[in-house]
């Protein structure tokens, strides 16, 4: 169990390898790229901005109760932002990505394999990855990118709706607040990870949609186990780059 581990993570990072040195060969699938760009954003979108609004507004009634009774009523809106745009932002993005989106890529790939449509490409001369795989991951990163930009406006807008609404908060205060703790650089870590998040989406979705077992029921198997396997790498890497990113920037005022 551990070889086949080992080696399906070799084969990972291979393929990812592989991705990388096909992005800057051409000619580039540009067509697939916009094809590949327009789908993927057309089934995250909705979601996406439905998913933050719950999420805004539950960090800012967490972190406001909590400031309420620390006494730090006027930290709350600095808090709920930087909670939202560093960590909750990204991961949304993230999940979504690899849920729709990366699902369906696997589901494509999976379906031109079991049909034995990329064994016909590879016996023309045609490479799988440059002209399938490239765009598909470009494209999750791309929106990825745009679309955590959206989910951090959706979701500040949703936490000031609650804090201010709901908690009695005052406007002038969150704001301050916010400009207070915020710096730049938290902007250029959550778009940083949500580029990231992407590229790993659409690798592990494209590396199962490859590699799919026993025709199409192992298609539908191979969908199930990329997400899960895109969200615990999520997770993980979104856990050590939040760390290094603590220990390399300091605080705003530190």
């Amino acid at each position: 169990m551990i070889t086949g581990a080992l080696r399906q993570t070799g084969r990972l990072f291979a393929l990812a390898a592989e991705v990388v040195r096909a992005v800057f060969r051409r000619p580039f699938q540009f067509r697939e790229f916009v094809e590949q760009f327009w789908f993927v954003a057309s089934v995250t979108i909705l979601p996406a901005a439905l998913v933050s609004i719950p999420f805004g507004a539950v960090i800012a009634l967490q972190v406001g109760s909590l400031t309420e009774q620390l006494g730090a009523q006027s930290f709350t809106g600095g808090a709920s932002v930087l909670a939202v745009v560093q960590q909750a932002s990204p991961l949304i993005v993230a999940l979504l990505i690899a849920g729709a989106g990366g699902s369906a890529i696997c589901a494509d790939l999976g379906s031109r394999k079991i049909r034995e449509e990329l064994d016909a490409m590879e016996v023309m001369g045609v490479s799988p990855v440059q002209r399938l795989v490239v765009p598909r991951v470009l494209a999750a990163m791309g929106v990825a990118v745009l679309l955590n930009g959206l989910v951090s406006v959706v979701g500040i807008l949703g936490g000031y709706f609650f804090n201010v609404i709901m908690q009695g908060g005052t406007p002038g205060a969150y704001l301050s607040s916010f400009s207070a703790l915020a710096q730049l650089p938290d902007l250029y870590i959550s778009e940083l990870k949500a580029l990231v998040f992407g590229f790993i989406a659409g690798i592990v979705a494209a590396y199962r949609g490859l590699n799919p077992r026993g025709g199409p029921k192992g298609v539908g198997d191979a969908v199930n186990q990329s997400v899960v396997i895109t969200f615990l790498l999520l997770f993980f890497v979104n856990m050590v780059m939040t760390a290094v990113y603590l220990q390399i920037v300091p605080p705003k005022g530190g």
